[in-house]
């Protein structure tokens, strides 16, 4: 009995600690939209072969912005290599067998809150890269262009989240010893 009570005084302290522990950091609110460049890729539907495209896509024009140091950088590279951002997307397409085109606009969109780290993008107007695949009409992904918020992994290929497991320390030892 005794070393039963022990056990679940031990779990919950874990349980407390852990709780604690994952407790979410500050967050500090952006206060200007300017100086940042958000990329946003509108699917051409919701189906299973659009929405990976979109992905596809994704992928292949975050890689070109690698090298901007600035918002400036950022934005003169789209304005000077549109065609190569454009093409990148093309080729995606039609290594997939898509045929619906491209279209690639530098202006302001809109977008909701967001928080990346420790940061709060909150709900407003940005200058943003839109790339539309064919009509456009199925999910969009977006993320932060510059400064560079778009998550990648440590090799440098951007992370999906919706494949991210996220892995508790306190949920892997309570498996441990049970």
């Amino acid at each position: 009995m005794r070393k039963r009570f022990l056990i679940g005084l031990i779990l919950i302290l874990l349980g407390t600690v852990g709780v604690l522990k994952t407790a979410a950091p500050a967050v500090s609110t952006l206060a200007s939209s300017e100086g940042i460049l958000r990329l946003h890729v509108i699917a051409a539907s919701d189906s299973d072969a659009d929405q990976s495209a979109k992905l596809a896509v994704r992928d292949a024009i975050l890689p070109l912005f690698s090298a901007a140091e600035s918002y400036e950088d950022a934005r003169q590279f789209l304005l000077t290599h549109g065609r190569e951002i454009q093409s990148a997307a093309e080729d995606v397409l039609a290594a997939r067998e898509l045929t619906y085109g491209v279209q690639l606009s530098l202006g302001t969109e809109t977008f909701p809150d967001r928080v990346y780290g420790e940061t709060l993008f909150p709900a407003g107007e940005y200058d943003a890269l839109c790339v539309r695949l064919g009509p456009a009409e199925g999910h969009n992904w977006w993320c932060v262009l510059f400064p560079p918020l778009c998550i990648v992994s440590e090799t440098g290929e951007p992370v999906d989240l919706d494949t991210v497991e996220p892995e508790s320390w306190l949920w892997n030892l309570l498996k441990s010893l049970f």
